[in-house]
């Protein structure tokens, strides 16, 4: 099924097994697929700006999980694995091959947790921002519970999830106000109550479900991109180093990873810095 959406896009869906429908583009052609996951909130088109230049040079594929964008909403267990299981079995629908996996934030979290979980679901990781490098205590995930109000995430007012996105930019772009727009639309589709409930569960499951142990079992060649002045890896109120020192040291975890630290650059990378990072995946996805 398709319908557009999306501004010029065409938004196809898949129905998987639990009855979910999953919302999806799909631009390009080529025997090379890039296989965009979104981060914590937002949705497919956050990889607007990849997507408009890859598209001439790969098949595009960007979906929107489950309790986000025009993909379903309902009572489903959400949080990493989940999205895990579902990304696998989209790919198994669509009989996707050569594949690279391509995540945002949280999304780089499912994406480490699908190639974990299912070893011959790509061939090569992609990971923006990745969220599942930093680790946190018992201790350290009681005070994230007490100082992050999840029901105060997305309040009646629009300006909560504005404020939440702009933080994601060191110098945030006005393009980004479109994008902010459409996502202020799909979240008044739903029950407010809903959507928080979603993203409680989304926030919980980062920091139950870690992936930091598992790391050295990915083998996919891996490219990690980091803002150099990402404002929300690391938690900044928990520990007290640099996103650098970060990535440094879990990068070399991997038995097989790059990392490319981006300068005057916050945590939305692929929209503040397109060019660099389009250019980045191309040479790595190609290579």
């Amino acid at each position: 099924m398709t319908k557009t959406i999306y501004n010029t896009y065409k938004s196809h869906s898949v129905k998987l097994a639990n009855g979910c429908d999953v919302a999806y583009i799909d631009e390009g052609k080529g025997n090379r697929v890039l296989f965009f996951i979104h981060g914590l909130a937002t949705y497919a088109l956050s990889w607007k700006k990849n997507i408009e230049y890859l598209k001439d040079h790969y098949r595009c594929i960007a979906i929107d999980l489950p309790g986000n964008g025009a993909s379903s909403h309902g009572d489903y267990p959400y949080g990493v694995s989940f999205f895990a299981d579902v990304v696998y079995e989209i790919i198994q629908k669509l009989n996707l091959k050569n594949v690279s996996i391509v995540g945002h934030s949280m999304g780089s979290q499912v994406a480490m947790t699908t190639v974990i979980r299912y070893p011959a679901c790509c061939n090569k990781l992609l990971l923006c921002a990745p969220a599942g490098f930093e680790t946190f205590t018992s201790f350290e995930k009681t005070i994230y519970h007490s100082t992050i109000h999840f029901f105060d995430f997305f309040s009646s007012e629009e300006n909560s999830l504005r404020n939440v996105i702009r933080t994601s930019f060191y110098h945030f772009p006005t393009q980004a106000n479109e994008m902010i727009d459409e996502l202020v639309g799909f979240m008044k589709n739903y029950p407010l109550s809903e959507y928080r409930k979603m993203i409680e569960c989304c926030i919980k499951s980062m920091l139950n479900e870690a992936v930091y142990d598992k790391i050295p079992l990915i083998k996919q060649p891996t490219l990690v991109l980091f803002g150099e002045h990402d404002a929300l890896i690391p938690n900044k109120l928990i520990h007290h180093y640099s996103t650098k020192h970060l990535a440094e040291e879990t990068v070399k975890r991997f038995p097989d990873a790059s990392l490319k630290v981006i300068p005057q650059c916050g945590h939305f990378l692929q929209w503040e810095k397109a060019d660099e990072v389009n250019g980045l995946i191309e040479k790595f996805a190609i290579a």
